[in-house]
């Protein structure tokens, strides 16, 4: 079955950094575009970025753009989120996800990200 595991979320000071992985099994990753969201205790779940099957286009929230930078690896069938000048309001459960189109795909379970100091 297809899964998605997340990882390298922690704890954090304002400033630091993390990069966040996601590592797909059960899917063809190539043919699918990769995205990372977060929800924040009491808030939506927001898309914070997103990237196409082959990496040729990339979108990021406005919130993170300049910090925040995703990327990946199909022949390791990985996605990436590498989070720079971490701020508090980046606090929050961060997912990836696995779609072929608007609606649908597959979730990660969340990994854990706190900017405190």
């Amino acid at each position: 079955q297809v899964q998605l595991v997340e990882s390298g979320g922690g704890l954090v000071q304002p400033g630091g950094s993390l990069r966040l992985s996601c590592a797909a099994s059960g899917l063809p990753f190539s043919s699918y575009v990769m995205s990372w969201y977060r929800q924040a205790p009491g808030k939506a779940r927001e898309l914070v970025a997103i990237i196409t099957s082959g990496g040729g286009s990339i979108t990021y929230a406005d919130s993170v753009k300049g910090r925040f930078t995703i990327s990946r690896d199909n022949a390791k069938n990985t996605a990436y989120l590498q989070m720079n000048s971490l701020k508090p309001e980046d606090t929050a459960v961060y997912y990836c996800r696995a779609a072929r189109g608007a609606t649908g795909g597959y979730w990660g379970q969340g990994t854990q990200v706190t900017v405190s100091s």
